[in-house]
């Protein structure tokens, strides 16, 4: 049964996270110590450094032959699922929308695993949710991140197509007698080429890829990672919780308002983060068998605040940025009482 001396255990690891952002946010909003362009060089420091090296760290200290992969098909069920209910409903419902589709997908299923995901389950449940925490994390990076990035990279290219058509480049007959249409049609492969140079570009791909070859080289021919190496990417990375919250909270200084796209949408997104996601990953933990702390972790995780990832190909591709900045912020504020709730209540059902 939990009691009060684990909730106190949970605060006590997320505190430091929340003190972090709120340095961040009151050195912008309060102190006024950093400029908007220096922020953008914070950000972008911890973007290109602290987080990949931190998401390298974690991920070659995944036991890789030993990876539950009830929990990740898990996972990948609870996501098919929304897949199926946000394309049925774009298809056939009269408010659907594929491009609306893409949000709802980022806001229900893709979470912010590494920065609040670790520690905290790393206090509710010990170092073996840690290991499942990561072993999520890379799935996402891996699998899930790369498919937002290809169906962004989609749309685009479908509307700058269309844009093409309805432009209307008219002339390909040489004798002059009448004008043609020339139809621009997106290919499959240019739009792969497209995706690969974007992921070429991403050093989160490549910490996330890198991490789990070495994982699977070092523990199959038992490699040990040199110390000169291991400590190059310790530097970096044993801050890199703190600076991931520092930079939300800079990010959170700078927005107009902290409920940017309003009162109905932040709602709208807070039950899709926080109801609907742990909903479908329960469902998908049931399919599978999971069960005890493995199954207490899956539907924890998925209700985890928004992913930084979903929100930054939002505002680079231009699809409701603002609704899931909001996502980002208001729900990374709200998520502590939300996740100790959902702990308090599985705690006691199981």
């Amino acid at each position: 049964m939990i009691g009060w001396a684990d909730v106190y255990k949970v605060v006590e690891s997320m505190t430091p996270l929340y003190l972090a952002l709120c340095l961040g946010y009151g050195s912008v909003r309060w102190w006024h110590m950093f400029t908007p362009d220096q922020c953008v060089a914070i950000n972008r420091l911890v973007y290109v450094f602290s987080l990949p090296l931190l998401t390298f760290e974690l991920t070659t200290s995944i036991e890789s032959f030993k990876m539950n992969y009830q929990f990740i098909f898990a996972d990948a069920i609870s996501k098919l699922i929304t897949i199926v209910v946000l394309v049925v409903w774009a298809k056939f419902s009269s408010a659907g929308s594929y491009s609306w589709s893409i949000t709802n997908f980022s806001l229900s299923t893709l979470s912010n695993t590494l920065v609040v995901g670790v520690p905290l389950l790393g206090a509710m449940y010990g170092k073996d949710a840690v290991a499942l925490v990561v072993q999520s994390s890379v799935v996402q990076a891996i699998i899930w991140l790369t498919a937002l990035l290809f169906v962004f990279e989609f749309r685009k290219a479908m509307n700058e197509s269309l844009e093409t058509s309805n432009a209307g480049d008219t002339r390909a007959d040489i004798e002059g007698n009448e004008n043609l249409m020339i139809r621009s049609r997106p290919f499959f492969w240019s739009i792969m080429k497209i995706v690969l140079l974007k992921l070429a570009r991403n050093p989160n791909s490549y910490a996330s890829i890198v991490g789990i070859i070495w994982a699977f080289i070092s523990q199959r021919w038992h490699f040990k990672m040199p110390h000169i190496v291991e400590a190059s990417v310790l530097i970096m990375s044993r801050g890199g919780s703190g600076l991931n919250m520092f930079s939300m909270g800079l990010f959170m200084a700078l927005q107009e308002k902290l409920i940017a796209c309003g009162v109905k949408l932040t709602l709208f997104s807070m039950v899709l983060r926080f109801i609907a996601g742990p909903a479908t990953m329960a469902i998908g933990a049931f399919a599978v068998g999971l069960n005890g702390t493995t199954l207490r972790v899956a539907v924890i995780q998925a209700a985890l605040p928004q992913s930084i990832a979903a929100f930054l190909y939002a505002r680079q591709y231009g699809l409701h940025a603002e609704l899931l900045s909001t996502a980002v912020t208001f729900g990374t504020l709200v998520s502590l009482p939300v996740l100790i709730g959902y702990y308090v209540v599985l705690g006691f059902l199981s």
